[in-house]
């Protein structure tokens, strides 16, 4: 379960890293950070969909 934690915590940066790139203007790096944003988030929804929301214990 530890895969959602790090598909979420990606797509946090991803996110952080866009909202950067769009302020400074870099609409290639805004593209990208979106895209990974839109990619790495579903994958956590879907994960998080498919094996449940990790408890921590076993």
């Amino acid at each position: 379960m530890g895969l959602v934690i790090i598909f979420a915590l990606v797509a946090l940066l991803a996110a952080y890293g866009a909202f950067s790139a769009f302020k400074n203007k870099n609409l290639l790096g805004a593209f990208w950070g979106l895209a990974s944003l839109v990619v790495f988030g579903l994958f956590a929804i879907a994960t998080v969909v498919n094996s449940g929301y990790p408890t921590g214990t076993h």
